[in-house]
């Protein structure tokens, strides 16, 4: 699992292949996601945006941006966690993704970034 604590916010990432979503004949690599996200801080926090750059071992990069995660805007008061599952299709059976979370702190209105660790997409296969 790959965390990174960013301005009091932590962020946990683990990710599971998945051959029975996957056709490696027709170049289709299918990976899911989980999410932890944590305010460690003293105020509360929402979660507006997300921005993730996408590295396919054959040689794609995609950026993808939006409002929120799984189409939630989580609010996080100190203490809270928050979870949630997504995935991502490659081309290849290695690739990696990294990205940020924009927040805006409750108390003020300051908008912020929380950092998304990077972590690899590894197809199981890849790594006997």
């Amino acid at each position: 699992m790959n965390t990174q604590i960013t301005s009091g916010v932590k962020v946990s990432v683990d990710v599971v292949y998945q051959p029975e979503y996957s056709n490696p004949a027709k170049m289709h690599f299918m990976f899911s996601y989980q999410i932890t996200i944590e305010n460690l801080g003293d105020v509360t926090v929402q979660l507006v945006n997300r921005h993730w750059d996408i590295f396919d071992s054959v040689g794609e990069f995609k950026q993808v941006e939006g409002e929120g995660v799984v189409g939630e805007q989580p609010i996080l008061a100190p203490g809270a966690v928050y979870q949630y599952v997504s995935g991502c299709n490659l081309k290849s059976e290695i690739g990696y993704m990294e990205g940020y979370y924009e927040m805006i702190k409750e108390v003020d209105g300051n908008i912020f970034h929380v950092e998304i660790p990077r972590f690899n997409l590894i197809a199981s296969f890849k790594l006997n």
